[in-house]
């Protein structure tokens, strides 16, 4: 947890000046922010209005991915809205059932706008305003008590926040069980026009605050895509989908210049000791030094021209220069022609 941390302190660290958070803390709304380019696209801040709202501490927020706060009754339809949005890399507006830690349920208005790298057209990050639905109090189905809240909620937040098999488990058996009480979605609950506005208006208020404190680092960002993904480009969705990948791997693209890295692992990035701004963009080579055998480094260039895959190991250096021994393997992606329009899959050892 520790490594995900440091790559969540760096998210903001890197892009933005150290005053951002101070900024973010005053604003009034409820809100997150999610980077995609970390393995489980998890919430890298949060407000205190939203901690407030939610109920959870800080510590118990960041690291983990907003579905900690769905449960058993929140739309699955709305979820995939949610999730093909973040693949189109777009903004999306939902009416949303979620929970709170001791298991309230609630309705809010969810936006969800994405902020893009005015340099490369890059998704960085993803705001979710959430803006409570004011309605009529409505009774449960079948008037469960607090304690049936907390065995389903908390179950489902552990899911979150465990790796367990075990814990894993017991949320299924808990689904299942749900299931035969009956418990169903929610009817979805519209938002007001006021309540809307009031989602558009911190959307607005947050990217201002990014935009500004993007400006001394150099690495601004924005609210809409300046310019075209660079190529080579991976989406947001496929980033998380490769970070759920446990391993220490880069993608390189062989059809462009220089066959640049378009896409490295955590565990790549622990590894070697680089940042991911750091890697991104760098020929494949980066990691050779003067020790590392040149008759390997053309080994690998003739398996990449021949589209074919190799194994080999060789010395390579951190970011520090300390060496290690890299039993690397790489195979070509190939489409369903068998032609390789995709980079190749190098995996480091």
């Amino acid at each position: 947890m520790e490594s995900q941390l440091g790559l969540i302190e760096k998210s903001f660290n890197t892009r933005y000046s150290p005053w951002v958070r101070e900024a973010l803390e005053e604003l009034p709304h409820n809100f997150t922010i999610t980077d995609p380019t970390i393995s489980g696209h998890p919430i890298v801040f949060a407000s205190p209005g939203f901690l407030k709202m939610s109920g959870f501490r800080r510590d118990q927020v960041i690291g983990n991915n907003g579905r900690m706060f769905q449960g058993p009754k929140t739309n699955r339809k709305t979820v995939m809205e949610i999730r093909e949005a973040i693949r189109e890399e777009r903004a999306v507006q939902v009416s949303l059932w979620n929970y709170r830690k001791d298991g309230t349920p609630f309705w809010m208005l969810f936006q969800m706008s994405p902020v893009f790298s005015k340099e490369d057209g890059r998704v960085i990050h993803f705001i979710g305003v959430q803006v409570p639905i004011l309605r009529n109090k409505r009774s449960t189905d079948d008037g469960a008590d607090a304690a049936w809240n907390e065995i389903v909620f908390g179950s489902c937040r552990r899911e979150v926040c465990s790796d367990s098999l075990v814990e894993l488990g017991r949320v299924v058996a808990l689904d299942a069980y749900t299931k035969c009480r009956g418990v169903e979605t929610e009817e979805p609950c519209e938002a007001n026009d006021l309540e809307k506005q009031s989602a558009a208006t911190a959307i607005n208020s947050i990217l201002s605050v990014l935009t500004l404190y993007s400006e001394p680092t150099g690495r601004l960002v924005c609210g809409k895509r300046c310019s075209s993904p660079a190529a080579g480009h991976i989406n947001s969705s496929l980033n998380i989908a490769l970070g759920r990948i446990n391993q220490s791997f880069v993608l390189i693209d062989p059809h462009l210049p220089s066959m640049p890295i378009v896409y490295a692992s955590d565990a790549f990035l622990k590894l070697t000791g680089y940042d991911r701004h750091e890697v991104l963009g760098c020929n494949w080579r980066f990691l050779s030094g003067v020790g590392t055998d040149s008759s390997v480094l053309n080994q690998i260039q003739q398996s990449i021209q021949a589209e074919q895959a190799c194994t080999v190991c060789f010395l390579n250096y951190r970011k520090d220069n300390s060496t290690f021994w890299n039993l690397l393997h790489m195979s070509p992606v190939r489409n369903a022609t068998g032609k390789m329009p995709t980079p190749n899959l190098n995996i480091e050892c």
